[in-house]
């Protein structure tokens, strides 16, 4: 068996698949191919690769519906490559379930990077243990403990559990809606001010600069993502 990580491209233009194959084999991993998105599908079930990298424009259907279909049977790591640059591809990417989101024309040391970290949470455990650190302040989620200089600083019962559903997808996009859903629950999916009102509180508290955040990162239109060490 090989035991290096498999990534699928789910993507339509060749030279764009020839440009991943050699980027990502000279980094270690093995590739698999789809040109089309029913092939796509196919080939997550058949292949069970590591992470998906799926373009939207696909010549049979768009790549959301693959997003979509994948997450019927799988929680793998999905990222979108795409051309689309709208908010609302963004968003509609993300509620089918994608977990990360790069633009064309793409850095391929930003792609790689942004698929180590997707990397890193299908590898970590999902409940318990999580100890944040945002360079002056940590954050310990299972003691629901926080220091700051190695001072006690409080946070309240909303904002650890905002931290938790951040740090279960860290460096990883995680839309308003999920946000609202996990944290406050259902009836407040539309609340996008509650959002606001914390992650501003948690700056002010966490981030060495909080106008100028660097743990705590808004994706603008989309939602917001947790960057710091665990």
């Amino acid at each position: 068996m090989d035991p290096r990580p498999t990534i699928l491209v789910v993507e339509d233009e060749p030279e764009i698949r020839r440009f991943l194959r050699s980027s990502l084999e000279a980094e270690g991993y093995r590739v698999a191919e789809s040109a089309t998105a029913r092939r796509g599908v196919i080939d997550a079930g058949t292949h069970k690769p590591d992470v998906v990298i799926v373009d939207l424009g696909l010549p049979d259907f768009d790549g959301v519906e693959v997003v979509r279909q994948i997450r019927r049977w799988s929680t793998l790591p999905i990222l979108i490559l795409s051309a689309r640059t709208q908010e609302r591809a963004k968003i509609d990417a993300f509620e089918a379930g994608a977990d990360d989101y790069v633009t064309k024309p793409f850095g391929i040391r930003e792609l790689l990077a942004r698929i180590k970290v997707a990397l890193r949470h299908a590898a970590r455990p999902q409940a318990g243990g999580a100890v944040l650190r945002f360079d002056r302040a940590v954050v310990d989620l299972e003691r629901r403990t926080a220091t700051r200089d190695e001072e006690a600083l409080h946070l309240t019962p909303i904002e650890f559990r905002l931290l938790a559903a951040l740090a279960r997808h860290l460096g990883l996009v995680v839309t308003h809606r999920q946000l609202l859903v996990e944290v406050w629950g259902p009836s407040h999916a539309g609340d996008t001010h509650y959002l606001r009102i914390y992650v501003k509180q948690l700056r002010d508290k966490l981030e060495p600069d909080p106008l100028h955040p660097r743990h705590l990162v808004t994706e603008i239109g989309v939602g917001y993502r947790l960057v710091c060490s665990d």
